[in-house]
């Protein structure tokens, strides 16, 4: 099956009698339920913490940080924690402008969550605004014909501007019509397909990320934000994101089931980072 048809084969299966829920059908797709499922145990777990019931601003503040630096490590700069809470110049060079620009986006997305749902692509767009920290006539909008893309996690084919347009209002329709969806599946193919298209000139990677973030947090499956995916995506690495990300792509059952469970296996590790910082805490060593 070729490739870039992701999103499409979602829309498809809504139309040919599996679900008037199109994403709620890809929560059928063989081992999808058990990810969810694992999932939400990962992230209880956290948040049954006796550490959670005193300190939890203390554990998003520090999940916000780790998944930051997880993002920026998929897109280039692969800082030590220690480093990235050292430094505070985010704006000299390639990879500190990176980092600079996970930790804006990690400090952003809490404040979008009540646009999301009404108005996704005005929150993409206020998304990559604050990742290229300017304002000229590139940032903010849906690349155009002919303009290039810097990316350098993403080896699919890049679709033309014209299918990132039609594209994009067709996750936009799924996002504001709802369903009954489970979050993690509605994060995956939101990250999945802004991965696939690349709708910016740059910081694509890093706005995926952020974008699968706010729906975790949106959703209720993590609402104060201490699970975090990035940290996991970093930890499973770029072989093993690209590897799941061609399944996606393919629009093929399995391959859409194996992305979904790949950023299944993200917020668990992310979960588990923030069950050793309760830990920590709780041990008076962080």
């Amino acid at each position: 099956m070729g490739r870039g048809r992701g999103l499409r084969t979602v829309v498809l299966m809504s139309t040919t009698g599996a679900s008037a829920d199109p994403l709620a059908a890809l929560g059928s797709l063989p081992g999808v339920t058990e990810s969810v499922e694992s999932v939400r145990k990962a992230v209880d777990r956290v948040y049954g913490h006796r550490v959670m019931r005193r300190r939890s601003a203390a554990i998003t503040s520090e999940a916000a940080l780790r998944g930051a630096r997880g993002s920026a490590a998929l897109s280039g700069a692969d800082w030590a924690l220690e480093e990235v809470r050292r430094r505070s110049d985010f704006g000299v060079d390639g990879e500190s402008r990176v980092m600079g620009a996970a930790l804006r986006l990690t400090s952003e997305a809490g404040q979008l969550l009540s646009i999301w749902r009404q108005s996704p692509l005005r929150v993409l767009a206020r998304l990559h605004m604050v990742a290229a920290a300017r304002d000229d006539g590139e940032v903010g909008r849906p690349r155009q014909a002919g303009e290039a893309v810097d990316e350098p996690l993403i080896e699919l084919p890049l679709p033309s501007a014209e299918e990132v347009a039609g594209r994009l209002e067709g996750l936009s329709e799924l996002i504001i019509a709802g369903g009954s969806a489970p979050a993690l599946v509605t994060a995956a193919v939101v990250h999945g397909e802004l991965l696939a298209l690349r709708p910016f000139t740059s910081y694509n990677g890093l706005v995926a990320r952020a974008a699968e973030r706010i729906v975790l947090i949106g959703s209720g499956l993590d609402p104060k934000s201490v699970c975090p995916a990035e940290v996991g995506h970093a930890e499973l690495g770029r072989a093993a994101c690209l590897s799941a990300l061609d399944g996606y792509a393919s629009g093929a059952p399995d391959g859409m089931a194996a992305w979904i469970a790949h950023c299944g296996k993200a917020v668990e590790l992310g979960a588990r980072e923030s069950m050793a910082v309760c830990e920590a805490l709780q041990r008076g060593a962080a």
